[in-house]
């Protein structure tokens, strides 16, 4: 008998792999309909949910690739998210906290309606800046 060590899956968590650009460019596609998310997006998408809880830096890199308005679609498509759909619970780890980061690096801070659009559609109590 032999006994193996379980090894993770090269995507997930690890923070090798590099953030998947074509589909994040489908998050914003989602983010900007006016239906469910889990009607608007395939099986493929909807189970990355590993991309939610990237780290910090990761996504701050990430955001140098995106404008402020494809930020602000990223951060609603994954508030939705976390509500909508299986396992893309965050909590503290979210996306939505270094890309809210990253417009205020950039000067260009959530609005108040902003603000607010996230509040009514999370339950998140980390959303948008974090643990304080």
């Amino acid at each position: 008998m032999s006994v193996g060590a379980w090894e993770p899956k090269a995507n997930s968590d690890s923070g090798q792999e590099s953030i998947p650009r074509a589909l994040l460019q489908r998050y914003i596609e989602a983010a900007q309909a006016d239906i469910p998310l889990e009607q608007h997006l395939d099986a493929g998408a909807r189970d990355a949910s590993w991309l939610i809880r990237l780290p910090l830096q990761r996504w701050l890199e990430e955001s140098a690739h995106w404008d402020d308005a494809q930020l602000w679609q990223l951060i609603r498509f994954f508030t939705l998210a976390e509500q909508q759909l299986a396992g893309w619970d965050a909590g503290a780890d979210s996306a939505v906290i270094p890309l809210a980061k990253a417009l205020r690096q950039r000067s260009a801070p959530l609005s108040r309606e902003q603000l607010l659009w996230i509040r009514e559609n999370s339950d998140n109590r980390y959303l948008p800046y974090g643990p304080l």
